[in-house]
């Protein structure tokens, strides 16, 4: 069953300089995002073993490795893609319309994402499409799935651990995310929007 990759950055390792060095996106990329496919896979052979055995008593931890290490292999993909050495600046066409609907404003959409960046202790801010209510939302996630909303579509994310940014800004969060909004890749967030929003809209 298992088969999940790392995925290749779409861009250099040192493509995001000066805003996240080269070394911090090594270790993030080659050691933590593939620690985190790892564990999927590890999770999932272990639930297809305990299948075949009729053995399910390791069953429950192999699930909520399913839950975590999939979150953090599925949201460390959309990371990286949501970057790029050309970015930076603000979303334009229908997702900058729906920022403004949903929010008020770019500018307060961006207060409140930041917020949700500074809430966690370790874990994500994220923009997502909630599918029931038919709206974006930004939700502050712990670790990796913990807050995270049922029906609702990641279409941007940051990550907040602190092995995204102490390397290179020590405690200051908040100029890391400042820095990524440098980078972020407009036209990929557009791209998840408009894919989500022509199912559930």
């Amino acid at each position: 069953m298992s088969g999940h990759e790392l995925p290749e950055l779409p861009y250099d390792y040192d493509a995001l300089e000066p805003h996240i060095s080269e070394q911090v996106v090594r270790w993030h990329h080659d050691t933590h995002h593939q620690g985190y496919v790892n564990g999927l896979n590890s999770a999932e052979d272990t639930l297809e073993e305990n299948r075949e055995s009729g053995d399910f008593s390791g069953s429950d931890a192999a699930m909520r490795s399913v839950s975590h290490n999939g979150c953090g292999h599925y949201l460390h993909t959309l990371f990286w893609e949501n970057m790029h050495p050309d970015g930076g600046g603000e979303p334009e066409g229908a997702l900058s319309d729906r920022i403004e609907e949903d929010f008020g404003s770019y500018e307060a959409w961006k207060g409140e994402f930041k917020e949700a960046a500074g809430w966690s202790a370790g874990g994500w801010a994220l923009l997502v499409y909630d599918t029931v209510s038919k709206q974006l939302r930004n939700l502050a996630v712990q670790k990796h799935n913990d807050g995270a909303l049922w029906s609702a579509h990641p279409i941007f994310a940051v990550d907040v651990w602190e092995h995204s940014y102490y390397h290179d800004y020590g405690p200051d969060r908040g100029d890391f995310v400042d820095n990524v909004f440098e980078v972020v890749n407009w036209d990929e967030v557009a791209e998840n929007y408009d894919k989500v929003t022509s199912i559930y809209e």
